[in-house]
């Protein structure tokens, strides 16, 4: 049996034999006004549109004796002459229709009429935003790249691409800003992806795992997004955007930790009204980590901190729980993680409606039961309500799965387990880097410059420079004078 196994000595009979073993394999004898010739393509791939009007009238009524007088003739852009069989293999499964004038004849006439099917562009599901741009990246790269280009129509605006996946062939653009971005950072993100060895890339997920600076480490190390304007505005930041062919997410960096926790819509809003939103989702993040951690300590070791009247509703609400406060926690906040991945990974509906009802169901019963208090089910709840509040998916889950390392520590250890526990999770985010940049900037290293866009943000007229974090060769966004507020003509 032939096998074709990428080497240059495979024949062209060879490679029509393995293509033809495929039932969409096309592969038919013509007859034009002066020669025969040969046309192969995958029925699957191939626009019978562009086929029908483009390609077949052309070589069938039109006078040509040689393949490079076809090519002049036909109206597309993408056409070449081929005597290489591992290029024609790969490019009949691209989606482009090969004519020979021999059933194996080389060179042959390779003509690209890809058939795309993607959605229309549509508002964003995971990053959406009351106010602001309703435009969401879809699955076709080119149109993830129109919706960047729209946005910074510049000439500095650079896209360079490469195919990854042994398998699978992934497009995947790596786009900058040539006059602002830093060259270390876009050699960095380049060199990683091309030294990527995988057979498959199915999304852009995949790569952020791959070249991550720490793969061990639950905490993104590139931003994730959906929405056009927040990629737009961070590559004129200075950040380095990844856009892979098949995904409807790009991938931002180097990035850090405070950014995750950045709603795009801050910047729409009022930077005092912006700044409180930061706030709070920040609180909500510690909430969310610490308060069933804080109960299970306190009830076990600390029980002398909690105030008269608070202790008196606690011993009255856990009187009839034959439960130690660890597995009560774990009993409601695994119930809680049972119904994510149930309502996530149901229908819609069905998910909606199995969240709402199992809630209440198994908080009631469970109470009603004996088995939890009611004290803790409020706990529970408001925590896991906290914990929606960031508005990036992928470092809520995250923050999920740090809850139940400070619960295990503050069950053997009390308010010292916390306090040990967050010691390793403060030095495991000082190490961390993001494409070699520190992940916990600005607060360390301290950039006193970059707060003014952290906890909290001020006015557009202070923020007048681009994050020191990314070093860009052109720092300004705008000069300061010009920033400051002109008085009116009759002042």
């Amino acid at each position: 049996m032939n096998k074709l196994d990428g080497s240059p000595k495979s024949s062209m009979e060879e490679v029509m034999a393995v293509l033809q073993r495929s039932s969409d394999f096309i592969r038919f004898e013509a007859e034009g006004t002066e020669v025969h010739y040969w046309v192969s393509y995958f029925r699957t791939l191939v626009d019978p549109k562009i086929l029908q009007e483009s390609i077949l009238p052309y070589a069938a009524g039109k006078q040509w004796g040689q393949l490079q007088d076809l090519k002049d003739m036909l109206p597309m852009e993408e056409a070449s002459i081929s005597i290489d069989t591992d290029d024609i293999r790969e490019k009949l499964n691209q989606g482009y229709v090969m004519i020979s004038s021999s059933r194996y004849a080389l060179p042959c006439l390779l003509i690209k009429a890809t058939l795309n099917r993607t959605r229309a562009v549509t508002v964003p599901e995971v990053e959406f935003s009351v106010i602001g741009p309703k435009e969401a990246f879809v699955e076709s790269i080119d149109t993830n790249l129109n919706l960047i280009r729209k946005r910074l129509p510049a000439d500095d605006l650079k896209v360079r691409e490469l195919q990854v996946g042994d398998i699978s062939k992934t497009v995947i653009a790596v786009v900058y800003l040539e006059n602002i971005a830093e060259k270390e950072n876009v050699n960095t993100v380049w060199q990683r992806i091309s030294d990527i060895q995988y057979d498959q890339i199915v999304d852009s997920s995949f790569i952020t795992q791959i070249i991550a600076d720490n793969q061990h480490s639950p905490f993104p190390q590139l931003l994730d997004t959906e929405r056009s304007d927040r990629a737009a505005s961070a590559i004129a930041q200075g950040k380095v955007a990844i856009v892979v062919d098949g995904s409807p997410h790009v991938l931002l960096g180097p990035t850090t930790l405070m950014e995750f926790f950045f709603a795009f819509d801050d910047y729409y809003f009022n930077y005092i009204l912006a700044s409180f939103f930061r706030m709070l989702r920040l609180f909500s993040v510690a909430f969310s980590i610490l308060v069933t951690p804080v109960y299970v300590a306190a009830l076990n070791y600390h029980y002398e901190l909690i105030p008269r009247d608070l202790l008196n509703t606690l011993v009255s609400s856990r009187g009839n729980v034959p439960l130690t406060p660890l597995l009560e926690v774990l009993f409601l906040e695994l119930g809680i993680e049972l119904l994510r991945e149930a309502g996530a990974r149901l229908p819609t509906k069905v998910g909606q409606t199995i969240g709402i009802v199992g809630g209440i169901v198994i908080g009631t019963a469970s109470v009603d039961a004996g088995l939890t208090s009611n004290v803790l089910l409020i706990i529970v709840a408001l925590a896991a309500l906290a914990s929606f509040s960031t508005p990036l998916y992928l470092v809520s889950n995250t923050i999920r799965f740090l809850r139940f390392p400070f619960l295990f520590f503050a069950e053997f250890y009390g308010l010292v387990g916390i306090v040990f526990c967050f010691n390793f999770l403060a030095v495991h985010l000082l190490r961390l880097t993001s494409l070699g940049r520190p992940y916990l900037a600005p607060i360390f290293p301290p950039r006193l410059k970059d707060m003014k866009d952290s906890f909290i943000r001020l006015p557009y007229s202070v923020m007048t420079k681009r994050p020191v974090q990314l070093r860009t060769k052109d720092e300004k966004k705008t000069d300061p004078k010009k920033a400051k507020q002109n008085k009116d003509i009759d002042e």
